[in-house]
């Protein structure tokens, strides 16, 4: 089993920036991957941004450029810097882990960007 704690987030204007971080416990060895994913109301949850363990990174289309995932492997930590923030970046997000058992959910953290 794999614990993940978020942590950052917030409200923000438009054009700025945030990041958020997600510290991982437990089974660490049999995480495969880890992602951000969002939820904004009345969306389905999206993909953001992945990052494997061999360190390949993918994005969503709407992030290329301004988002960045990271990780702190001597902090069992995954990050993600998101600049030039818009409103339609305004969401819930989720940290997730792919291990070799179950997928891994953190609590969810929100982000508001205002106009």
């Amino acid at each position: 089993q794999v614990q993940l704690v978020q942590s950052g987030g917030g409200l923000v204007q438009a054009g700025g920036s945030l990041r958020l971080s997600c510290a991982a416990s437990g089974l660490i060895f049999s995480i495969n991957a880890m992602g951000w994913y969002r939820q904004a109301p009345g969306k389905q949850r999206e993909l953001v941004a992945a990052i494997t363990r061999g360190g390949s990174t993918n994005y969503a289309d709407s992030t290329k450029g301004r988002f960045t995932i990271s990780r702190d492997n001597a902090k069992n930590t995954v990050y993600l810097q998101m600049n030039s923030l818009k409103p339609e970046d305004t969401a819930v997000y989720y940290c997730k882990a792919d291990t070799s058992l179950r997928d891994c959910w953190g609590q969810g953290t929100q982000v508001t960007v205002s106009s």
